[in-house]
């Protein structure tokens, strides 16, 4: 008996410190690679391994497992403490700054909660378009900002609708039956959604004042009619599971659809940004990848993605008729009235647009326009004017110039004491200082694998791959991304496969972006799990849907993602980008070299 309790102590003290066993175990289990092989390419493989496992197991912050190569790279040789230092700041760095000060002028100001609820207002209250509507409206946004600022500015506002929702059919309103919005709850379903929908079990977001929807006093016949036609208990567990359905599908749809708005721009996602870092620093000399073509190349996959998604998460949640779809609206059931007028009372407390939200929205419009002028590629953009440095000047420079702005220009007029748009106080809390770090190592990794021969070492191995057909190739790399980032945060993976596929690419002899744009992309298709992403965290925080839930629609949406990929990748995208000829910026690789 004794030894069965020491047992049992001795197992949970593992289990407390598992985290702490992992942290000393991985690097004595690597440490063969520095000291019996002993070459550059041994040490940096063994960096590279090491950092991979912390930051898969997140066994330590994700940005300290970031500082490695600054301690280990000097202490290993392969380079200088100064060299890696200057890898932990550059050109992404400044446009993340930029963004994100229009970001925060943007929630500050409360201008995502118009952007979010306008589609909604306009596309209707049948289920599947109230699904659509917040759909879109999130991916919008998610374009332009990063994902998890995207969730957060709109989870609130679902949340807030959904609970009218319920609320309205609780308060014993009863109208014309509508299969297709079967909310009515009661008692007992109210008691079963009371934990999902507490206040307790909500992430800290902002909370919001909420419209009740007082229901008029029906005339004596018709309240002798209505209690003639109440629905039976069967109809009643229907529509409270229906209503729970839809709360999963609204709730599921919100994180993906942050995901998939987030790849259609450079800088609306951390997987795209490292990208274009990369191959800023890898092939200094490619210039085929601007605001303008990622746009033209990623709107299209963005689009059919949540489509089909949008129909996806409507058949496994809310039903299999999908005749709204080519029927006429008709007219409006009491019920939905009702549901409309909640949507339109949300809409109505943000008063009219205020002069800091145009203006906000104005920054917003000039940015998007000198990004997809500045160098179009098919006639010269507004860079050329400066003849001399018109390389000097990136996308981070027109997003640093309109970011500063904000802190200068006042929010209000001269009547009230000056204060700027944003303030550095409440940039902070907007920055991601841990995607900045995180990133910053990534860099300074690839840089060591250069300099110390690994990437020409994994190039030599990979060439064998040359025999497969290219797509094969892009497909399987598609799904080495798309499978790890489940289990490790977006940035990470795409940071840990950019320095073995670019090497990959120039070994088969295949476009460079032809393997590492599609990689890229289904970096961001991490559906499976909450803890995936944080924008699935977020969500999952709301308590509206389980684990199971999200696998069974991530499975779906994550071959839709993969597929609208490849499709992408293997007609609009060779035009695109000259993806079937070997590029003059990318260096001849010769497997016989010694």
């Amino acid at each position: 008996m004794g030894d069965r309790r020491m047992l049992k102590k001795l197992s949970q003290a593992l289990w407390n410190y598992h985290s702490l066993l992992l942290i000393i175990l991985t690097p004595l289990l690597l440490l063969p690679l520095p000291l019996v092989i002993g070459t550059k390419e041994a040490q940096c493989g063994f960096v590279l391994l090491l950092m991979a496992i912390y930051w898969i197991t997140e066994v330590i912050p994700l940005s300290m497992t970031a500082m490695l190569p600054a301690i280990l790279f000097p202490l290993c040789g392969i380079m200088s403490s100064s060299s890696v230092a200057k890898e932990y700041f550059n050109n992404f760095h400044f446009l993340l700054v930029g963004v994100i000060c229009l970001a925060t002028s943007i929630e500050k100001w409360g201008l995502h909660r118009r952007v979010a609820l306008r589609p909604v207002t306009l596309v209707g209250v049948n289920p599947a378009w109230l699904l659509l509507g917040f759909m879109s409206g999130c991916a919008f946004l998610s374009m332009w900002v990063q994902n998890t600022s995207a969730v957060t500015m709109v989870m609130p506002i679902v949340d807030a609708v959904l609970k009218q929702i319920l609320k309205a059919n609780e308060e014993g309103y009863s109208g014309e039956d509508n299969p297709t919005l079967e909310l009515d709850e009661i008692n007992n379903c109210t008691a079963k959604n009371k934990e999902t929908l507490s206040d307790s079990t909500q992430p800290d977001v902002p909370r919001e004042t909420f419209t009740s929807v007082q229901i008029p006093a029906e005339s004596q016949p018709a309240a002798d009619e209505a209690a003639e036609n109440v629905p039976t208990a069967s109809h009643r567990d229907t529509g409270c599971r229906q209503g729970r359905m839809l709360c999963k599908a609204m709730c599921i749809g919100i994180a993906y659809s942050s995901n998939i708005g987030g790849i259609t721009t450079l800088p609306g996602t951390s997987p795209n940004l490292i990208f274009a870092e990369h191959l800023n620093r890898v092939y200094p000399d490619c210039n085929s990848i601007n605001f303008g073509n990622w746009l033209l190349l990623c709107l299209p996959i963005s689009v059919i993605t949540l489509l089909l998604t949008w129909l996806w998460l409507y058949w496994i949640f809310i039903g299999s008729d999908f005749k709204f779809l080519w029927q006429c609206r008709g007219e409006q059931s009491e019920r939905e009235r009702a549901v409309k007028m909640v949507l339109e009372d949300e809409y109505k407390k943000l008063g009219a647009i205020s002069s800091q939200e145009i203006f906000t929205g104005v920054v917003f419009v000039v940015m998007v326009l000198l990004w997809l002028t500045r160098s179009p590629g098919f006639i010269p953009g507004w860079a050329s004017l400066f003849p001399h440095k018109s390389y000097y000047i990136t996308d981070a420079t027109v997003a640093l110039v309109l970011g500063v702005l904000l802190f200068i220009v006042p929010a209000n007029g001269p009547s009230k004491k000056y204060e700027s748009m944003i303030s550095w106080k409440e940039f902070q809390a907007s920055m991601p200082w841990q995607v900045a770090l995180m990133v910053s190592g990534g860099f300074a990794l690839a840089k060591g694998a250069e300099e110390s021969g690994l990437s020409l070492w994994l190039a030599r191995l990979m060439t064998p791959l040359g025999d497969l057909p290219v797509l094969a190739t892009v497909t399987v790399a598609c799904l080495l991304t798309t499978t790890l980032t489940e289990v490790a945060s977006n940035a990470a993976t795409i940071t840990i496969f950019l320095p073995i596929l670019s090497p990959l690419a120039e070994a088969i002899h295949v476009n460079p972006l032809y393997i590492l744009i599609p990689a890229t992309l289904c970096t961001s298709f991490s559906f499976l799990l909450p803890v995936s992403n944080p924008p699935g965290a977020v969500v999952y925080g709301y308590g509206h849907f389980t684990t199971l839930d999200m696998v069974k629609a991530g499975l779906g949406v994550n071959t839709i993602g993969v597929l609208a990929v490849l499709l992408a990748i293997a007609t609009w995208g060779i035009p695109l980008f000259s993806l079937d000829t070997y590029p003059d910026w990318a260096p001849t690789f010769n497997s016989t070299t010694p």
